[in-house]
């Protein structure tokens, strides 16, 4: 079984990707580290739920919808 923070940080990944999106643009977006999204994309953070709202806002979805398929 996949560790939650590495399908967590595909999931991240693969929206970020196609959207067409930097690490560093996302970051911005999101109000969060360049390095610290690396680290989450990579499975290494384990990410607090204020920051995954964060990200959820950012790609414009709902907290649920940002961990189907994880």
């Amino acid at each position: 079984m996949e560790d939650v923070r590495v399908g967590f940080g595909k999931a991240v990944r693969q929206r970020r990707t196609k959207l067409g999106m930097s690490q560093e643009e996302f970051a911005h977006m999101c109000g969060l580290d360049r390095t610290y999204v690396g680290g989450i994309e990579r499975g290494e953070r384990d990410v607090a739920l204020r920051n995954i709202e964060k990200i959820a806002k950012a790609f414009g979805t709902s907290l649920s919808e940002i961990f189907r398929g994880v």
